[in-house]
């Protein structure tokens, strides 16, 4: 299955569901470029190896290019997303569940970005899509279990593999400069930051561009009545309204996170900003080809707490590091009653 641009306009025209679901669905694309494109390019801006405005350019071009070229090559995060969740029956009823979904995602991402909290739309976006999926159906049958467990598997791979990466790497940096100056290697590390942050936010648009992507090659099924679950094709006017419309969000938002993410959390110096950005980029990178949706911005932050802990575990700065924490933690159950609240009282009661 696939969708050219003109049945897309046709859709979006003559059905009303589908024209409010793909406005939420791009609210949230929006609401991701502001909260957790930034994460990419965080550690560049903190230790000055690129100016924030440079950065926010360069991750929009790399977040197109991750859409673009790893889904070309790869799609099976989009799939993931695609089958973990069973929309079939009453199409109207259906398309109404899948944009609560999208609600409770905003009320969510929009209050974290208030609080200067990086929560994940990845996490988000899975409990949204669940919560809705349990209301329409009325309990679990809603959920592909097998498709659902992949994202247990990003989650524990993001904070384990995000963490060790981070740790690992920066301690085989260290090894290489020991005895020499390290002033010396400054220019080097500054110019290897600006890569690293390029190559963090091509695997940004690899992850969650794929992710939504799947949300709204589901709608278009839903809306055609050919089901919820199956194989697709994404077109490339898609890959490249996914990527403007990130890039939109993060030109507009990403300073207050980065705030977070890249100089609250653990102070950088430039060689270890680029053993985090390393050190995550592998982790997504395992992450993608095996088909995990996992959070861009734990995976991040991990490692992060990884290269800081290589110093000494009392140079992460924990207090921080708790409230992200909590915010994840919260995230499954507040997003997934949000979706679930939403959906039933526009199904059931309205």
């Amino acid at each position: 299955m696939t969708v050219t641009i003109q049945e897309f306009v046709s859709m979006m025209t003559q059905n009303p569901a589908i024209f409010l679901t793909t406005l939420l669905v791009l609210a949230v694309v929006f609401v991701n470029g502001w909260t957790d494109a930034p994460n990419a390019i965080a550690t560049a801006v903190s230790t000055r190896s690129i100016e924030p405005q440079k950065a926010i350019y360069l991750a929009t071009l790399f977040n197109f290019l991750g859409v673009f070229l790893m889904t070309a090559l790869n799609a099976n995060v989009a799939e993931t997303i695609y089958n973990m969740v069973d929309f079939n029956g009453n199409t109207n009823e259906a398309l109404i569940a899948l944009a609560s979904a999208q609600v409770s995602i905003v009320i969510w991402a929009t209050a974290a970005w208030y609080f200067g909290i990086p929560t994940s739309e990845s996490h988000a976006l899975i409990a949204g899509l669940s919560g809705s999926a349990i209301a329409l159906h009325g309990g679990l049958a809603g959920i592909n279990g097998a498709e659902w467990m992949k994202n247990i598997y990003g989650l524990v791979l993001s904070t384990v593999v995000g963490f060790l990466m981070g740790y690992v790497v920066v301690e085989v940096i260290k090894r290489f400069l020991a005895g020499s100056d390290r002033r010396s290697t400054k220019t080097f590390f500054k110019n290897g930051q600006i890569v690293s942050a390029a190559a963090m936010a091509f695997m940004h648009g690899a992850q969650d561009g794929q992710k939504f992507m799947g949300v709204f090659m589901l709608a278009f099924s839903l809306a055609a009545g050919t089901g919820g679950v199956g194989h697709f094709v994404i077109p490339s006017w898609l890959m490249i309204l996914i990527s403007l419309v990130i890039g939109l969000g993060t030109s507009l938002g990403g300073l207050r996170i980065i705030k977070s993410v890249g100089m609250n959390m653990v102070k950088l110096e430039t060689y270890e900003g680029f053993a985090a950005d390393i050190g995550a980029v592998v982790s997504l990178l395992v992450a993608s080809v095996a088909g995990f949706p996992v959070s861009t911005t734990h995976t991040k932050t991990t490692a992060i707490m990884g290269v800081g802990a290589s110093k000494h575990i009392k140079n992460v700065n924990w207090s921080v590091v708790s409230e992200m924490g909590l915010a994840w933690i919260l995230t499954f159950p507040g997003c997934g009653l949000i979706g679930f609240i939403v959906t039933y009282l526009l199904i059931h009661l309205i």
